[in-house]
């Protein structure tokens, strides 16, 4: 089942406080970027965002779900209507995670 666009500007309107916030479009889904950074997606209208040390600590009980058949698992963002809670989530995993490889 594909995301809809509806979710996505929702997603992108809850995450307005946070700078450098980007997203593609992929086989039906939405990958989001923060700082040039992916951080997670939007899967089957799912917030989904990689399990770094600062989202397991921000998300103690949070479920762990696969974006798709064969992926890593990634955890499930539930406090979506939270913008201070995503801000400060998003910000932390775009300072621990590595910058973007440079394209050949």
């Amino acid at each position: 089942m594909a995301s809809g666009r509806g979710y996505l500007d929702f997603v992108l309107e809850q995450l307005s406080e946070v700078e450098n916030i980007s997203y593609m479009a992929m086989m039906g889904e939405y990958i989001i970027y923060c700082q040039g950074k992916v951080i997670g997606g939007i899967y089957d209208d799912r917030f989904l965002v990689k399990p770094t040390a600062s989202a397991k600590r921000l998300m103690p009980d949070a479920a762990y779900e696969l974006p798709y058949e064969g992926a890593k698992e990634m955890l499930l963002v539930e406090d979506i209507d939270n913008k201070e809670f995503l801000r400060e989530l998003v910000e932390s995993m775009a300072e621990e995670l590595p910058a973007p490889r440079k394209k050949k």
